[in-house]
């Protein structure tokens, strides 16, 4: 009898370790995204660029990362036509979080929403010193358009520092 039970306790464990995750992709809602995009964007000051991005799942599909370069550009002097950033969009819990780099030396952390199918929301951590950040893309008609908004300290209105538009490659 003691090995019958041992020998079901055995095979209820295998069965255990072998039974399929249930829980749900955290980043589906973000499917939308991935892909390489063009970008046209229309820069405060008068700046324009063009280039590129992709988004990629990395990491066994754990992390949906972001390349960002710049192709063509022109602005101000102080605008950076050399630009390149990565942003890693990642679950915490139920929670979409990412973080964003770029060749400027900036960091942002971001909480992510998908307020409608299509629809991305990145907004900044409201801790942090300094204005809040928001990044939103927007995919309709095969047209993904994104705009970057700054809210700065003590004003409750965003205000447009990048806008662009641009189709799948």
């Amino acid at each position: 009898m003691k090995t019958v039970l041992m020998l079901l306790a055995l095979c209820a464990a295998s069965l255990h370790a072998q039974a399929p995750k249930v829980a749900g992709d955290p980043l589906a809602p973000l499917s939308f995204l991935v892909g390489t995009w063009t970008a046209n964007t229309q820069g405060n000051a008068g700046a324009a660029a063009s280039g590129s991005y992709s988004f990629n799942l990395e990491l066994g599909n754990h992390v949906l990362a972001r390349h960002s370069s710049t192709a063509d550009c022109k602005g101000p002097a102080d605008y950076d036509c050399g630009h390149h950033d990565l942003l890693y969009v990642y679950a915490e819990g139920r929670a979409l979080k990412a973080i964003f780099f770029d060749n400027e030396g900036h960091v942002i952390h971001y909480d992510v929403t998908v307020p409608e199918p299509n629809t991305a929301v990145f907004v900044s951590d409201a801790a942090a010193a300094g204005p809040l950040f928001r990044l939103i893309y927007v995919l309709k008609g095969g047209v993904m358009s994104g705009k970057f908004q700054t809210e700065p300290p003590g004003r409750t209105e965003w205000e447009s520092y990048l806008e662009w538009s641009g189709s799948k490659k």
